[in-house]
């Protein structure tokens, strides 16, 4: 007989001892041992494991052994069956607290989604830029196939909030750090007059009321301006006063707007305020002849003042060349600190710090039988102008300094 023969004889000559209920049965070339169907009843008997894999197919055999006759075939090690389990009770764990874990994010992982649950992936640098892209694209699309309304003033409200409101925003939030109170004074809905004052050599308050509170309000109206006849003489400007809800200062226009519901801005000093010198700063001129009341009496639409600090520093006014104004045919030539020093550098506004306030609105629906009454308007006039005032007064307290934080 060979010495391999001598070997294999051994082998089968050892005895077999029977691995308990948690070790799996051993093969031996492919044929199970008596001894396994002996272990089966207490194997059935004991409860298995949840998820447990079967590695017994995957195992190779043992090598052939080579001790001597009546040694014993040593114990198959529960180690490697031991962290098998802990694996699979860890991954059960950790999938039923992923589960259970609430989202603050509609749809972000919560256990009744569909989706399965995963980190929160923050915005790239680029998606930023891709998102303006993708909306310029749209806005040019609109364009194109004139998919847009305007009214009969020639008001369009895509390309005001398109253009127009992002490049003064850019103004009002960023360079004059914009502080807006008091706008749940003006109303949710329905007709109202907003009147503030005027400043600033260039009319920029205009502009950055309409915006800002557009951006504030919870109900984002818009503000339609009532300006003077020249902003509607000059070719550029007149198209984009129209085209961001600008019209004549007239009361015909005024109360047809009012009529309508909409809210409308006037600033009745005109160009008295906004040329004055920078000695004469956040001192009203006069009203007019109140126009604006009569309109609102009419209507029976309440008046919500308002208070601008800001606008008297952006544009200093130094002293005003009135023979140059009338050849240019201009209410008044400034002279500031930068214009016309820098020549169009000159143009470029002082940051300073600007303060908004809406006051309490003057209800004027008890008066509408008094609208061609002068001593009514007069008087009425007068409480708007004292009430713009005071709330002047008492907002350049809480600004010590004009370009301050």
């Amino acid at each position: 007989m060979s010495a391999g023969e001598e070997r294999n004889e051994a082998r089968y000559d050892v005895p077999l001892t029977v691995p308990g209920p948690d070790a799996e049965p051993a093969r031996r070339n492919g044929h199970r041992r008596a001894a396994a169907a002996a272990a089966e009843p207490a194997m059935k008997a004991a409860p298995a494991a949840p998820d447990e894999p079967d590695t017994s197919a995957d195992e190779p055999a043992p090598a052939p052994r080579t001790g001597a006759p009546g040694d014993v075939a040593p114990k198959r090690t529960v180690a490697k069956k031991t962290v098998a389990k802990k694996a699979v009770a860890r991954k059960a764990v950790a999938r039923k607290a992923v589960a259970e874990k609430p989202t603050d994010e509609p749809g972000g992982g919560g256990a009744g989604d569909a989706t399965p649950p995963g980190p929160a992936v923050a915005d790239r640098p680029g998606d930023h830029w891709d998102r303006k892209v993708a909306k310029g694209l749209a806005f040019l699309r609109r364009r194109l196939a004139g998919d847009y309304e305007v009214d009969e003033f020639g008001f369009d409200p895509d390309l005001t909030d398109a253009v127009f409101h992002p490049l003064v925003r850019l103004l009002y939030r960023d360079w004059f750090r914009t502080e807006v109170s008091g706008v749940e004074h003006v109303p949710a809905e329905g007709a109202g007059l907003v009147v503030g004052n005027h400043s600033g050599t260039v009319a920029l308050d205009a502009l950055v009321l309409s915006t800002a509170l557009h951006d504030r309000h919870p109900a984002r109206r818009y503000l339609r301006l009532l300006g003077a006849d020249l902003v509607f003489r000059m070719p550029v400007v007149s198209e984009i006063a129209r085209k961001t809800g600008g019209t004549v200062a007239c009361n015909p226009d005024a109360e047809r707007l009012l009529g309508n519901g909409e809210l409308v801005g006037v600033f009745p000093e005109g160009f008295k305020g906004v040329g004055k010198l920078y000695s004469d700063r956040y001192k009203l001129q006069r009203f007019g002849r109140g126009g604006f009341v009569s309109a609102a009496l009419r209507t029976g639409t309440p008046i919500v003042p308002v208070a601008i600090v800001g606008g008297e520093e952006i544009y200093p006014m130094l002293a005003d060349i009135k023979p140059l104004a009338r050849l240019l045919k201009l209410p008044y030539f400034p002279v500031t600190p930068t214009f016309p020093w820098l020549g169009p550098l000159g143009m470029v506004p002082l940051p300073s710090k600007w303060l908004i306030e809406f006051c309490p609105p003057i209800p004027t629906a008890h008066l509408r039988d008094s609208a061609d009454d002068p001593l009514v308007v007069f008087n009425l006039a007068d409480q708007v102008r004292e009430t713009i005032q005071q709330t002047l007064h008492r907002l350049l307290e809480r600004r010590p300094d004009p370009f301050g934080p």
